[in-house]
């Protein structure tokens, strides 16, 4: 079910050049699950960084991992 709700959820970002917008700044895929969330989509960060190298509706996600993401990884 959560493949099928990011589907939708992708779908209207490339429908709403201002959701697209808020898409883009957003910093992490939990930042991404909360503006889906807020539109009633269930999704979350887990199942946004599982669809990591797809597309969906023009939509592509890309995981990006940074350095200083996690504190204390590198300890």
């Amino acid at each position: 079910m959560a493949f099928e709700q990011v589907q939708q959820f992708f779908a209207r970002v490339h429908a709403e050049p201002a959701l697209r917008q808020a898409l883009e700044e957003a910093m992490t895929a939990d930042d991404v699950a909360r503006l889906a969330q807020e539109l009633g989509f269930e999704v979350s960060g887990s199942d946004l960084l599982r669809f990591s190298g797809r597309t969906a509706s023009g939509v592509t996600v890309t995981r990006i991992d940074h350095p200083g993401e996690y504190p204390g990884r590198y300890v």
